[in-house]
C-alpha cells in the first residue's frame, strides 16, 4: 500500500520527525509492506453492491498487525473502573491504582464498573490505531482513545490510518475515510482533539 495523504495535527508529524524519526519510518514501511492484493477477497452481500469483489477490512487489519508486530510494536491495554454517579467520577477518574480506584468508589456507596482503553499499537511513546470500521469508529480514536492516553501521559503523539475515498469506494459501505475525517478534524478547529495527531490515509498501489 502507499499514503496517499497525510495531515498533521498539533505539530503531530513535526514531533515525529524531530524527536522519533525511527518510528516515523517503520510506520512508513510497514504501510508500503502491506499488500493490499491479499484483502482483496471479500465477495459483498449488500443490496447494492452483491457479488462484487471488495477490500477485506479484516484481512487488512491483519496485515497491518503483522507489520507492526514484525517490527516490535504491541497493543496498549489499560484497565479501569467507572461508576454513575459524576462527583464520585471527578474525584477517581485520575486514580492510577485500579485496586485503589475500585475501593474508593466502593467506599462512596457505588458500584465499580470495569472496563479499559485499548490501542492497536504502541512504541516508544507513540500509539498507532489501523481504521477500518465504521465512520463512527475513528472519532472514537481521536477524540477517547488516544486522548486517554495523551492525557495520562503514557503517548506523545497519535496515529490514525485510514482508506482514503479510492479505497473506501472498493470497500463495505459506512466505512470512515481521510478526505471526510480530514474535514471533521478542521471543522472542530485547531485544538479539538487536544492531542498531537497525524491523520493518514492509505490506498493500494
Amino acid at each position: 500500500m502507499r499514503i496517499g495523504q497525510a495531515y498533521s495535527h498539533l505539530n503531530g508529524l513535526e514531533f515525529l520527525l524531530v524527536h522519533q524519526p525511527d518510528l516515523w519510518d517503520e510506520i512508513q514501511n510497514a504501510i508500503w509492506s502491506v499488500d493490499a492484493e491479499k484483502a482483496f477477497d471479500k465477495i459483498s452481500r449488500e443490496k447494492t453492491m452483491a457479488g462484487r469483489k471488495l477490500y477485506s477490512p479484516f484481512r487488512l487489519n491483519r496485515l497491518f498487525k503483522d507489520e507492526f508486530f514484525s517490527s516490535g510494536w504491541s497493543e496498549m491495554r489499560t484497565p479501569y473502573f467507572v461508576n454513575e454517579d459524576l462527583q464520585t467520577a471527578r474525584e477517581t477518574v485520575d486514580i492510577r491504582d485500579r485496586e485503589l480506584q475500585k475501593q474508593a468508589i466502593l467506599s462512596r456507596g457505588f458500584r465499580p464498573y470495569g472496563t479499559y482503553n485499548q490501542v492497536d499499537f504502541v512504541k516508544d511513546r507513540v500509539a498507532v490505531e489501523v481504521q477500518f470500521g465504521k465512520y463512527f469508529s475513528v472519532q472514537y480514536d481521536l477524540h477517547v482513545k488516544h486522548t486517554f492516553f495523551y492525557g495520562r501521559g503514557d503517548i506523545d503523539v497519535g496515529i490514525e490510518i485510514i482508506p482514503m475515498h479510492s479505497l473506501m469506494s472498493q470497500m463495505s459501505s459506512g466505512v470512515a475515510w481521510y478526505e471526510n475525517e480530514l474535514t471533521n478534524i478542521v471543522r472542530e478547529g485547531r485544538s479539538n482533539p487536544s492531542v498531537p495527531i497525524v491523520l493518514i490515509g492509505v490506498e493500494p498501489d
